[in-house]
């Protein structure tokens, strides 16, 4: 049995590519030998054939529109799109604490640049008749940490039924549309975090990662997703082995979410 994904010569747009699960998609992608332009505020000074960057903030409709101009430019046309780009800036202290912006500041990092590139870039793969869309969500839409994830949350659940309503609009039309929901990844913000934690209890690296477990509700897996593994999922999904999925979430998460 070959395990080529068949995805050579295929152009794919991944956002937030430089950093954690991103980066570890781009490397996927471009190693099954597609054409990569990849998201971020800011670009690596090191570039490789096959691997385009672009700088941009796409928590504002001028940076979504910067990328989505850019892509017929670069590529002509596209046949994937991986939203990567999320995460939280909001403090700590529960539901008090959230004022408008910080509730704004959510839905425009966890939302909107999926909803924004969607729409501008959708068309170019009606318009063939064929492509692919990852949205990454979270765990955290159905397990929510009240004290510091409630804005993250909510926004990630607007993603989800986003995507699921626009897999029921699309697929008709070729475009596959899937989602990916990673729980606790290792990626570099959740290392500084667990040696942060550990730090402040007196522990080592693993005792900070306990903590972070401990917090969720414990992981059976007894370890966090690495950025490569949920890369590959991602990669398989995007591939024509996977052409009957869409409209479906898949969750890797070690089995952090309890299943019924």
């Amino acid at each position: 049995m070959s395990f080529d994904l068949e995805l050579a010569n295929r152009r794919a747009l991944v956002t937030g590519g430089t950093k954690g699960v991103g980066a570890a998609v781009v490397e996927a992608l471009h190693a099954a030998g597609v054409k990569v332009l990849a998201t971020a505020r800011s670009v690596p000074d090191e570039v490789r054939d096959g691997i385009h960057y672009i700088a941009a903030d796409l928590s504002t409709a001028t940076g979504c529109a910067t990328v989505a101009a850019s892509v017929p430019k670069l590529f002509g046309g596209i046949d994937i799109i991986v939203d990567v780009l999320g995460g939280s800036s909001a403090p700590p202290g529960g539901f008090a604490v959230l004022t408008d912006d910080e509730w704004q500041k959510e839905l425009d990092q966890n939302l909107m640049p999926a909803v924004r590139l969607d729409r501008a870039l959708l068309p170019l793969m009606i318009e063939q008749g064929a492509g692919v869309i990852v949205h990454v969500t979270s765990i955290q839409h159905e397990l929510p940490l009240p004290e510091s994830t409630t804005a993250y949350a909510a926004a990630k659940a607007a993603l989800s039924t986003y995507s699921k309503s626009l897999s029921k609009e699309v697929t008709p039309k070729g475009v596959r549309v899937v989602r990916v929901s990673p729980g606790w990844v290792e990626t570099e913000a959740a290392v500084a975090l667990a040696k942060r934690l550990a730090e402040e209890a007196g522990t080592d690296y693993e005792g900070g990662k306990q903590i972070i477990m401990k917090s969720l509700g414990g992981i059976p897996l007894g370890r966090p997703a690495k950025p490569k593994e949920v890369a590959d999922l991602i990669a398989f999904l995007v591939s024509p082995r996977a052409g009957g999925i869409t409209g479906t979430e898949y969750v890797i998460d070690g089995g952090t979410l309890p299943v019924a």
